[in-house]
């Protein structure tokens, strides 16, 4: 700032005063703003990962993973490079081809940088990184093993057994201690000591289950019986089922809220949300959102869900503040498994 004339010291502290909610603004808004992150969806359609901002809805690029196909994707912690199994051109259980690598993506370059080859098809499927030792872990089905990854080098590090056929998704304990699948087909869950890589027991649920979460304190573990429109609790303590909530319909992926009030679990055949309150285990609402929901994502601080709806090819947000569907926004065919990318 020029000043053609003098001016008194007191006025420039007045002045200076005056602009600091304007820099206060400005030193506030430009990191939210670089901090939005990106979500990240498997385009199960296309054979590719879409990199979608939040803010506007837009994809920003459909990255072809170079094989058929990947159903779920994790993010690194850093936010800079995401994981994509390729499982095969079927779903769990049935015929069809045998995935075998992994590929890694420069979620900022929006194009593939590595690529893991089991060395046989084992129909890797869901990715996730481990809370404290910083590996990722991926559920190999065919090899009824969960596979330790050394994300920077891509090298496989160490195995941890299942002890079930068909162990489709995974759910680690927040103390790292613990991991858990759901076995589908055997419509069981193993219980992982995740330090000594084995089983310490193996849970009967149903003839038939899928998808698995746990809660943020790390008590309560859920999946979704798919014979009947009912949620399966497991209580950690004891590893034993301990209670059912009856759903509107079959359930599929749920994800917790942060502040562990809530879980939030697609109904496709309803092409809804269930909302369960988890304080007292029921049912509190349903929501609507969009054709086939299948997966379900809570964003890390706790405003917002986003769920992937395949036969609609998008992608719901839904705002936790009201529980209402705030938009639905486009995510290429046959949208899938999700993410988050937190940003620098």
């Amino acid at each position: 700032m020029f000043y053609t004339h003098p001016v008194s010291s007191e006025a420039l502290v007045r002045r200076f005063l005056s602009a600091l909610p304007l820099l206060s603004i400005a030193f506030f808004v430009c990191p939210s703003y670089s901090q939005t992150g990106r979500l990240l969806v498997a385009q199960k359609g296309t054979q590719s990962l879409a990199i979608v901002d939040p803010a506007s809805g837009n994809v920003l690029a459909s990255v072809p993973e170079g094989g058929v196909t990947g159903h779920e994707v994790i993010a690194s912690p850093d936010g800079r490079f995401a994981y994509v199994p390729i499982y095969g051109n079927s779903g769990v259980g049935r015929p069809g081809t045998d995935g075998a690598n992994l590929v890694a993506i420069d979620i900022a370059a929006h194009k593939v940088v590595g690529n893991l080859d089991f060395g046989h098809g084992v129909r890797p499927h869901m990715p996730i990184f481990g809370p404290k030792d910083g590996l990722l872990y991926v559920t190999t089905e065919l090899d009824q093993s969960i596979t330790l990854i050394d994300p920077g080098t891509l090298k496989i590090v160490g195995h941890i057994p299942t002890g079930q056929p068909q162990s489709h998704m995974l759910a680690l304990s927040h103390d790292g201690r613990r991991g858990y699948t759901a076995n589908v087909g055997p419509g069981t869950v193993s219980v992982l000591d995740i330090a000594a890589r084995k089983v310490l027991t193996i849970i009967p649920i149903s003839t038939d289950t899928q998808r698995i979460a746990i809660s943020p304190d790390d008590r309560w573990v859920f999946t979704a019986d798919q014979t009947r429109p009912q949620l399966a609790v497991i209580d950690t303590t004891t590893n034993k089922l301990a209670d059912w909530i009856p759903l509107s319909g079959e359930g599929y992926g749920s994800a917790a809220t942060p502040d562990g009030h809530w879980l939030l679990i697609a109904i496709p055949s309803k092409n809804n949300i269930d909302v369960i309150d988890l304080k007292a285990m029921k049912l509190a609402q349903s929501i609507p959102v969009c054709a086939d929901p299948q997966e379900t994502l809570v964003r890390p601080d706790g405003k917002v869900a986003y769920v992937s709806c395949a036969v609609s090819d998008q992608v719901a947000e839904i705002d936790l503040g009201t529980w209402k569907v705030a938009r639905l926004f486009a995510t290429g065919k046959v949208s899938d498994g999700l993410a988050w990318a937190a940003g620098k």
